[in-house]
């Protein structure tokens, strides 16, 4: 099945610290893709796969519809797919995909960034409780969340590239700022989440007839 990946992708991107700007010596490449399966592949029992891990280490890739389905749903992991300032590989499907991108987006990822940020902020501090110990790597990526999910109901726009704020990000990394002031940090941010989502000029609803218009142009593409 790997080979639907090595030689059906639509789209790749490097994701992760390295498309956040936040990237320290020896990060790794975390990538991420879309694959489009043949359309007869449908036709049987056995569908194809919704996703595939590899064939690179840190590689996971999604087929063209399942991707869409998360994408309309608001998942900030599969929304910065289509704003990845770093992409490797784009087929004219994937350029299709890059061109409906705005389709994808609503009010409804003040929800989906809000509660995966409020997810992450629980469990450091479930974990500060349990341990003493505090995972500052996952707390950063709580705060930069919570930044990108203002900044897409402000602008339109997801906001991968963070390095305007790479050095008080890092400094959550490594431990050095203090918790009680990561937690005002998100605080504050939770505070301009609400505020943006009030004002928002994102529809209430993304636009599924375009996307399933462009899912049905690429499945009659790929009728082989």
């Amino acid at each position: 099945m790997i080979e639907l990946v090595e030689r059906r992708t639509a789209l790749a991107v490097v994701v992760g610290s390295r498309a956040y700007g936040l990237d320290r010596p020896g990060s790794d490449y975390d990538r991420r893709g879309v694959f489009v399966a043949p359309t007869r592949a449908f036709w049987h029992l056995d569908k194809p796969p919704t996703h595939l891990d590899g064939p690179a280490a840190e590689q996971f890739s999604w087929e063209f519809e399942r991707f869409c389905v998360l994408a309309l749903q608001g998942n900030p992991t599969v929304l910065e797919v289509l704003w990845s300032p770093l992409i490797e590989t784009i087929t004219a499907d994937g350029e299709r995909l890059l061109a409906a991108r705005r389709a994808f987006l609503s009010r409804r990822v003040a929800q989906t960034y809000g509660s995966y940020a409020r997810d992450q902020l629980d469990r450091v501090a479930a974990r500060r409780q349990r341990t003493g110990e505090t995972n500052h790597k996952q707390a950063m990526h709580m705060i930069r969340l919570l930044v990108a999910g203002v900044h897409v109901l402000r602008t339109g726009e997801i906001l991968v590239d963070v390095r305007h704020l790479r050095d008080r990000l890092l400094a959550v990394r490594r431990g050095e700022l203090p918790w009680e002031m990561c937690v005002a940090w998100a605080t504050e941010l939770l505070a301009e989440l609400a505020d943006a989502a009030a004002t928002t000029t994102l529809p209430e609803q993304p636009d599924r007839d375009a996307v399933d218009r462009l899912l049905t142009a690429v499945r009659e593409r790929n009728l082989q």
